[in-house]
């Protein structure tokens, strides 16, 4: 069941790169609603600019978090993003999909500047320091965790879990959707929200 739940997903303990708490125990604050999700971040997006969490209120958030050589599981949960922004049509003016990084040694502004569009024009990538990025997925109740192979010692992967979380106009959390969830899917979450206010 837990494999469901995450992608690039590794029994391994957290260490000082990556989460600091267990895949586990962070999986079950999100799934059971366990603890706030969600808060401040102080970010860079793929034009360099400076971006926090505040910068986007007043529209609703679709925030995931994982990098771009992830093989498999990111492409397709943006593509099932990207998807869901162009079936919400007049009204994905008033959704902002971000994708915030876990990888920020590989991942800088130029390298999300090529990836992010392949997956839709609105979509916004962040990166940061190494702490900034690290204090994102805390308050997300992100597990992420670096995985070095032994055969290739410059080369590495990111496990991490795979949640696309839905933040209100305000910023709050409202819920996530779970890896392989389709565009059908989150604009049926999504629509409830757009004309109340909330």
């Amino acid at each position: 069941m837990a494999a469901l739940w995450l992608g690039c997903w590794s029994a391994a303990p957290a260490s000082a790169q990556g989460s600091s708490r267990s895949a586990a125990e962070l999986m079950d604050a999100v799934m059971w609603n366990r603890e706030p999700i969600g808060g401040a971040f102080q970010l860079i997006d793929q034009s360099g600019h400076a971006r926090s969490d505040r910068d986007y209120r007043g529209q609703l958030l679709l925030v995931y978090f994982g990098f771009t050589y992830c093989p498999d599981i990111c492409p397709t949960d943006l593509q099932a993003i990207g998807l869901a922004m162009d079936r919400l049509g007049a009204d994905a003016a008033h959704v902002q999909p971000l994708f915030i990084t876990l990888d920020p040694e590989r991942d800088t502004r130029e390298q999300l500047a090529q990836y992010v569009p392949m997956f839709h024009p609105k979509l916004i990538g962040l990166t940061g320091s190494t702490a900034a990025i690290h204090a994102a997925a805390e308050a997300y109740r992100v597990y992420y965790k670096r995985i070095d192979f032994d055969d290739r010692p410059t080369d590495y992967t990111v496990d991490h879990s795979a949640f696309v979380y839905l933040m209100d106009r305000d910023g709050k959390y409202l819920g996530f959707f779970p890896p392989g969830t389709s565009a059908e899917k989150m604009v049926d979450m999504i629509r409830p929200y757009l004309g109340t206010g909330k």
